[in-house]
Protein backbone atom coordinates (compact mmCIF):
# COMPACT_ATOMS: atom_id res chain seq x y z
CA UNK A 1 0.00 0.00 0.00
CA UNK A 2 1.25 3.45 -0.93
CA UNK A 3 2.57 6.05 1.62
CA UNK A 4 1.08 8.83 0.02
CA UNK A 5 -1.84 11.00 1.53
CA UNK A 6 -4.47 9.01 -0.49
CA UNK A 7 -5.01 5.85 0.71
CA UNK A 8 -8.84 5.50 -0.51
CA UNK A 9 -8.24 2.79 -3.49
CA UNK A 10 -5.58 1.20 -0.74
CA UNK A 11 -8.23 0.56 1.74
CA UNK A 12 -10.99 -1.14 -0.93
CA UNK A 13 -7.94 -3.41 -1.69
CA UNK A 14 -7.62 -4.33 1.89
CA UNK A 15 -11.76 -4.74 2.15
CA UNK A 16 -11.60 -6.71 -1.41
CA UNK A 17 -8.75 -9.08 0.03
CA UNK A 18 -9.99 -9.47 3.66
CA UNK A 19 -13.26 -10.85 1.08
CA UNK A 20 -11.31 -13.04 -0.61
CA UNK A 21 -10.01 -14.55 2.40
CA UNK A 22 -11.43 -18.75 3.53
CA UNK A 23 -13.51 -18.19 6.47
CA UNK A 24 -10.37 -19.45 8.40
CA UNK A 25 -8.10 -16.69 8.14
CA UNK A 26 -11.59 -14.55 8.93
CA UNK A 27 -12.44 -16.08 11.92
CA UNK A 28 -8.81 -15.47 13.18
CA UNK A 29 -9.02 -11.81 12.54
CA UNK A 30 -12.21 -11.48 13.91
CA UNK A 31 -11.06 -13.28 17.44
CA UNK A 32 -8.02 -11.34 18.18
CA UNK A 33 -8.14 -9.80 21.68
CA UNK A 34 -6.05 -6.64 20.76
CA UNK A 35 -4.57 -4.95 17.55
CA UNK A 36 -0.92 -5.73 18.66
CA UNK A 37 -2.05 -9.78 18.38
CA UNK A 38 -2.61 -9.35 14.72
CA UNK A 39 1.41 -9.46 14.63
CA UNK A 40 0.91 -13.21 15.35
CA UNK A 41 -1.79 -14.01 12.54
CA UNK A 42 -0.63 -15.13 9.63
CA UNK A 43 -3.83 -14.18 7.55
CA UNK A 44 -2.82 -10.02 8.78
CA UNK A 45 0.46 -10.88 6.77
CA UNK A 46 -1.93 -12.03 3.88
CA UNK A 47 -3.47 -9.10 3.61
CA UNK A 48 -0.91 -6.59 3.80
CA UNK A 49 1.29 -8.04 0.85
CA UNK A 50 3.84 -5.28 0.27
CA UNK A 51 2.71 -2.89 3.09
CA UNK A 52 4.17 -2.73 6.31
CA UNK A 53 2.62 -3.79 9.62
CA UNK A 54 2.27 -0.74 11.19
CA UNK A 55 0.21 0.67 14.09
CA UNK A 56 -1.95 2.35 11.41
CA UNK A 57 -2.70 -1.20 9.36
CA UNK A 58 -2.99 -3.03 12.58
CA UNK A 59 -6.25 -0.68 13.14
CA UNK A 60 -8.07 -0.75 10.13
CA UNK A 61 -7.17 -4.76 10.20
CA UNK A 62 -8.45 -4.95 13.75
CA UNK A 63 -12.12 -3.16 12.87
CA UNK A 64 -12.68 -4.36 9.08
CA UNK A 65 -13.86 -7.79 10.43
CA UNK A 66 -16.84 -5.86 12.09
CA UNK A 67 -17.94 -4.24 9.45
CA UNK A 68 -20.15 -4.71 6.01
CA UNK A 69 -18.93 -1.99 3.26
CA UNK A 70 -21.76 -0.72 1.47
CA UNK A 71 -21.23 2.21 -1.04
CA UNK A 72 -22.19 5.45 -0.04
CA UNK A 73 -23.07 4.02 3.23
CA UNK A 74 -23.34 5.36 6.47
CA UNK A 75 -20.53 7.21 8.25
CA UNK A 76 -19.08 5.18 11.88
CA UNK A 77 -20.52 7.82 13.79
CA UNK A 78 -24.00 7.44 11.90
CA UNK A 79 -23.72 3.86 12.26
CA UNK A 80 -23.03 3.68 16.56
CA UNK A 81 -26.34 6.05 16.17
CA UNK A 82 -28.17 3.87 14.13
CA UNK A 83 -27.47 0.29 16.37
CA UNK A 84 -28.90 2.95 19.36
CA UNK A 85 -25.17 2.23 20.91
CA UNK A 86 -25.31 3.97 24.80
CA UNK A 87 -23.46 7.37 24.54
CA UNK A 88 -21.63 6.71 27.25
CA UNK A 89 -19.98 3.79 25.89
CA UNK A 90 -18.96 6.30 23.14
CA UNK A 91 -17.62 8.64 25.81
CA UNK A 92 -15.62 5.68 27.16
CA UNK A 93 -13.93 4.93 23.64
CA UNK A 94 -13.27 8.96 23.09
CA UNK A 95 -11.60 9.45 26.29
CA UNK A 96 -9.47 5.91 26.49
CA UNK A 97 -5.81 5.76 25.24
CA UNK A 98 -4.76 3.41 22.63
CA UNK A 99 -5.05 0.60 22.65
CA UNK A 100 -8.23 0.46 24.74
CA UNK A 101 -9.80 3.10 22.98
CA UNK A 102 -10.07 0.70 19.94
CA UNK A 103 -10.80 -2.15 21.71
CA UNK A 104 -13.73 -0.30 23.20
CA UNK A 105 -14.51 0.88 19.54
CA UNK A 106 -14.20 -2.88 18.52
CA UNK A 107 -17.21 -3.59 21.11
CA UNK A 108 -19.29 -0.99 19.91
CA UNK A 109 -18.81 -2.69 16.13
CA UNK A 110 -19.73 -6.36 17.63
CA UNK A 111 -22.60 -4.51 19.74
CA UNK A 112 -23.94 -2.77 16.54
CA UNK A 113 -24.28 -6.30 14.44
CA UNK A 114 -21.71 -5.87 11.67
CA UNK A 115 -22.96 -2.03 10.81
CA UNK A 116 -23.40 -1.29 7.30
CA UNK A 117 -20.81 1.33 6.73
CA UNK A 118 -18.95 3.71 3.69
CA UNK A 119 -15.32 1.54 4.71
CA UNK A 120 -13.32 4.27 2.74
CA UNK A 121 -14.95 6.96 5.62
CA UNK A 122 -14.59 4.81 8.27
CA UNK A 123 -10.96 3.45 7.56
CA UNK A 124 -9.69 7.35 6.85
CA UNK A 125 -11.25 7.97 10.20
CA UNK A 126 -9.37 4.68 11.85
CA UNK A 127 -6.04 5.17 9.66
CA UNK A 128 -6.17 8.77 11.56
CA UNK A 129 -7.28 8.05 14.46
CA UNK A 130 -4.50 9.23 17.48
CA UNK A 131 -3.89 12.35 15.28
CA UNK A 132 -4.31 15.17 17.96
CA UNK A 133 -4.18 17.84 14.85
CA UNK A 134 -7.53 15.64 13.00
CA UNK A 135 -9.37 15.59 15.96
CA UNK A 136 -10.81 12.21 14.34
CA UNK A 137 -12.37 11.55 17.67
CA UNK A 138 -14.12 14.42 18.57
CA UNK A 139 -15.41 14.27 14.79
CA UNK A 140 -17.22 11.01 15.48
CA UNK A 141 -18.54 12.26 18.74
CA UNK A 142 -20.04 14.99 16.79
CA UNK A 143 -21.02 12.72 13.93
CA UNK A 144 -22.46 10.26 16.54
CA UNK A 145 -24.59 13.62 18.23
CA UNK A 146 -25.61 15.05 14.89
CA UNK A 147 -27.41 11.28 13.82
CA UNK A 148 -28.67 10.32 17.26
CA UNK A 149 -32.27 10.22 16.41
CA UNK A 150 -32.01 8.76 12.96
CA UNK A 151 -34.11 6.24 12.28
CA UNK A 152 -32.76 2.81 11.15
Amino acid sequence: MSEGQNHVLDFMILYERYQKLKPGPQAELKRVAQPDDLLEIPAFYRLLHDARAGKDMQRLVYCLPLITHQESGDSLGKALAKAEINEKRLFMVIRSEEPNDLIQLRRLLKQSDKPKVDWIKMAKTIWNWNRPDLRVKQKLLEDFFLNQHTKK
